[in-house]
């Protein structure tokens, strides 16, 4: 019993995390708020609540009972690293790029099919990048509270690319859609690519040296 009850704080975080994801997109509501603290506001808003909500989900894996489903291995860090920094260098290529097709776009109205960079090739980095920050944790961190929350959060990434894509096919409707999901995979690097690039290799960095203190281990200690 007592076992049982440590997990009431995990099963809290993890209902407010989907709750807190799910309510505030909604189109009536999202509207409502939109109107009152403007388009900039509300992304900043849910952006804000978004990680104090994943911080508490953290932070309740790590109080909730240990059982160990697997021994660590050293080369599952190097399956992280690796990871990570992909997730890196892909979260600074979309952060802030126009993107009608998914959330967190800015200045959708300038988005062109047909030069469409990273959109291209992934309409929704941002869940790519939730996707592969769970896929690159699971292994090292092979206690269930931990294994149950980063699958759990890989899911919600497939699985939000597709309400995503048709939630924006029936606002956009099926010609827009259609016109703007049309894009052209073309790997190319402009310099503002290119300074994207060196910013998510820097971010990667500050996240690898900033994990021990911030998190308390370390992704380097083999």
């Amino acid at each position: 019993m007592q076992f049982l009850a440590g997990w009431g704080e995990y099963i809290a975080a993890f209902v407010t995390f989907f709750t807190s994801h799910r309510l505030p997109l909604r189109p009536g509501i999202k509207g409502w708020l939109s109107a009152r603290i403007g388009a900039f506001g509300f992304t900043l808003a849910y952006s804000t609540m978004s990680v104090a909500v994943l911080t508490w989900v953290i932070i309740a894996a790590g109080r909730a009972p240990y059982l160990g489903l697997w021994e660590h291995a050293v080369w599952m860090n190097h399956v992280t690293l690796t990871l990570m920094a992909v997730a890196s260098v892909i979260f600074t290529l979309a952060l802030g790029r126009p993107n009608p097709l998914s959330f967190g776009g800015w200045n959708n109205d300038r988005f062109d099919p047909r030069n469409s960079g990273l959109i291209g090739w992934a309409r929704h980095p941002l869940l790519v990048v939730l996707g592969l920050w769970s896929l690159a944790h699971i292994l090292p961190n092979g206690n269930l509270a931990h294994v149950l929350m980063f699958g759990q959060f890989a899911i919600f990434s497939l699985i939000g690319q597709r309400i995503i894509d048709r939630r924006k096919q029936r606002l956009l409707g099926d010609h827009e859609w259609v016109r703007l999901s049309a894009t052209t995979r073309r790997l190319s690097l402009s310099l503002n690519g290119t300074i994207r690039l060196v910013v998510g290799l820097a971010l990667y960095l500050t996240l690898l040296y900033a994990h021990a203190p911030v998190i308390g281990v370390d992704p380097l200690g083999f």
